[in-house]
């Protein structure tokens, strides 16, 4: 539900089991990451490259300002909700931004899961070793 008066505008992004929420309005370029700046929450190039993608993309790095709350998962899943959640929020305030984004693929939400472990194995797939004699 998005209120009239709510100044910010929201995205959620979903990647494995981490969950993104992303609060978007005009600003600066400042993000942070649950309190901390995302600088210091991601400490890999690519983590912190995924997270700007789609800003980079559209050109709106120093338009807005983001914070994100992220939940779950581990730091590469944690990064791609929030390049989906931004991209989501980014597409809700300016719809003309949708081609671009859609090019890039940071619209489309990787349905990719792990796969459950079966009963008798040992994880999803992995049986006890075999042995003819």
């Amino acid at each position: 539900m998005v209120l009239e008066s709510d100044p910010y505008v929201w995205g959620t992004g979903r990647r494995k089991t981490a969950v993104a929420r992303v609060r978007i309005k005009a600003g600066t370029g400042n993000i942070t990451i649950n309190k901390r700046p995302y600088e210091e929450y991601f400490t890999t190039p690519d983590h912190r490259f995924a997270v700007v993608a789609p800003l980079r993309a559209t050109e709106t790095l120093e338009r807005y300002d983001i914070w994100v709350n992220v939940k779950g998962g581990g730091p590469t899943g944690q990064a791609e909700a929030t390049r989906l959640g931004i991209a989501r929020a980014l597409l809700h305030e300016d719809p003309s931004l949708e081609s671009v984004l859609r090019e890039k693929g940071y619209l489309t939400r990787d349905s990719r899961m792990v796969e459950r472990k079966k009963p008798g194995l040992h994880k999803a797939r992995k049986a006890t070793q075999y042995s003819k004699r």
